[in-house]
């Protein structure tokens, strides 16, 4: 007999929680609202190969939530929260179950920038052409071999959560596994996470290397050699948060591109400096 209880899908009695709150088990169906009704809230449920595609929600809040080969294809999150608490009948305190979405699609999903990734994890979900772009509150979240195409920008990824650790119950986060081949990352960083243990992009212009400070150091007298004074402070000031954010969150260890370089040098000579770069130490690229 299934854990899960019936599926209901019905009003909030509370007045402060607008959303409809959603409970118990669906299978093998489309996930349809109610007219007018446009933010739910996921208690405990369990959902298997059910269809969310085009979608728009207002809300879209998740308690201690399964969702298995679940369809968010061309979903609009307008907010979006996964992994959140909940304490007796008020979202908040310090019950933490994690929420889990696994075998999941979201394909050219619109994710809200402001998404509160909690407690929650991704298990071989495909991310492709989804607007991710702005989510920077993932210090709980782990993703494991998860596929990552088009376009991902201004994103954090944590191998240790932010706080709430014995809540938690855990110190790291996983995140192992995940190809990001036919990604283009874009100020995306990557906090205390295994890059080798990754499939990065290998595309021309990206290389993960290790001794960023090493590196750095014997790059700096061929900075010194250009003429232009601005082109030289713009080299040093970006090669120095490079050295500190890889030494501070990924054991002197990142993913290097030309334009960490310095985003206003020229293009010549991002190209120049980041080719330096790039010799002066073992390069740890994958292949």
């Amino acid at each position: 007999m299934s854990a899960f209880e019936r599926f209901s899908l019905q009003a909030s009695p509370e007045e402060w929680q607008p959303a409809w709150i959603v409970r118990g088990e669906l299978r093998d169906q489309r996930f349809d609202l109610p007219p007018g009704v446009s933010g739910v809230t996921f208690d405990r449920t369990r959902l298997a190969d059910v269809d969310f595609s085009g979608t728009r929600f207002t809300d879209f809040n998740v308690h201690g939530g399964e969702f298995e080969r679940c369809d968010f294809s061309d979903v609009v999150f307008e907010q979006l929260s996964t992994g959140i608490t909940r304490q007796g009948r008020r979202w908040g305190g310090s019950s933490r179950p994690q929420s889990v979405f696994r075998d999941c699609v979201f394909r050219r999903t619109r994710f809200a920038p402001l998404t509160l990734f909690g407690n929650v994890r991704f298990e071989r979900c495909v991310f492709d052409r989804s607007r991710l772009n702005g989510q920077t509150s993932t210090f709980e979240a782990e993703f494991v071999d998860c596929v990552f195409r088009g376009r991902v920008r201004n994103v954090n990824f944590w191998g240790r959560p932010v706080g709430h650790r014995a809540a938690l119950g855990r110190d790291r986060n996983e995140f192992t596994g995940n190809d990001f081949t036919g990604a283009e990352l874009d100020y995306v960083a990557f906090h205390h996470i295994d890059l080798q243990a990754q499939r990065l992009p290998g595309l021309p212009g990206y290389a993960l290397l290790d001794r960023i400070g090493d590196r750095v150091e014997a790059v700096l007298p061929l900075v010194e050699r250009w003429p232009d004074l601005r082109h030289r402070a713009t080299a040093r000031s970006s090669l120095e948060f490079l050295a500190g954010t890889a030494l501070e969150q990924n054991d002197d260890q990142a993913l290097v591109s030309p334009s960490d370089m310095g985003r206003k040098l020229p293009p010549a000579l991002r190209e120049e400096l980041f080719e330096a770069f790039r010799r002066t130490s073992s390069d740890t690229s994958p292949g």
